[in-house]
């Protein structure tokens, strides 16, 4: 049987330490090889997809990018490991089980939960997609996008809308744009604080917005709004329907 390929991230050194040192101690059990390691979430992110990791142990708690949220990035791939949440902290064991995680191990971790874990991971396989990208509660920091095999974060503070076309939502910054696979719907109910529907297919920054242009319409095309985003010079138009809630968002912004 070949090596089990494991990626550690924690961002104590001494835990990473630890863990390789159980993952030697169950060897003649379960033979493993550790291909990467990070410190953090961002390092996660950046690494992991070169390393061709079957399992990742991810500590929950690390600064700059927590677990949870780094396991719904990895949605984004179309290989992502197997994930086993690491944690010091009982709250967060049963926040994993309601994240439906593959597994978690409490510290200090033992070798026979650590072995218990991993096969249960060589069982179930790569980790659905699905289970990653609904992995994080509440509203992340970054949208994740996948590029040439890797992941690229954008900050959601830097999006200044998103547009629903066909299977793909496109995401507007003030420096590009860039296509992720979520419902817009989805990103709605998330981020309902910090966008606002202007059309059936599109969500604006409620922060972006700095005004309104009448168009008057001509030929079969209805008088109708459009809004003027910060640093973006398309202009989107706002359906009937969804004038007084975006309106209201303006008028919010005047008081």
């Amino acid at each position: 049987m070949s090596e089990l390929r494991i990626f550690i991230a924690d961002d104590e050194a001494p835990a990473r330490a630890r863990l390789k040192e159980l993952l030697a101690d169950i060897r003649g059990e379960i033979a493993s090889a550790v291909v990467g390691e990070a410190g953090n979430g961002l390092e996660v992110i950046d690494r992991l997809p070169g390393s061709a990791a079957q399992v990742l142990l991810l500590d929950i708690q690390m600064p700059g990018m927590g677990g949870i949220e780094v396991a719904r990035h990895l949605g984004a791939l179309e290989h992502a490991p197997a994930v086993i949440f690491v944690t010091a902290h009982d709250r967060h064991a049963v926040a994993a089980f309601e994240l439906n995680a593959l597994d978690y191990l409490m510290k200090p971790v033992r070798a026979e939960r650590l072995a218990a874990a991993l096969g249960k991971a060589i069982a179930a396989g790569p980790a659905p997609r699905e289970r990653l990208e609904h992995a994080a509660a509440g509203a992340r920091e970054y949208f994740s996008v996948a590029e040439r095999s890797r992941i690229v974060l954008v900050p959601v503070a830097e999006v200044r809308y998103l547009k629903a076309e066909l299977k793909y939502v496109t995401l507007r910054t003030g420096a590009g744009e860039h296509l992720i696979e979520e419902p817009l719907v989805a990103i709605e109910r998330e981020f309902a604080e910090r966008f606002v529907r202007v059309h059936r297919n599109c969500l604006v920054a409620r922060g972006a917005i700095r005004g309104f242009e009448r168009v008057a319409g001509s030929g079969e095309e209805e008088p109708h709004w459009n809004v003027v985003l910060e640093g973006v010079a398309e202009r989107l138009p706002v359906s009937r329907r969804q004038w007084p809630a975006v309106k209201a968002v303006l008028t919010e912004g005047k008081q």
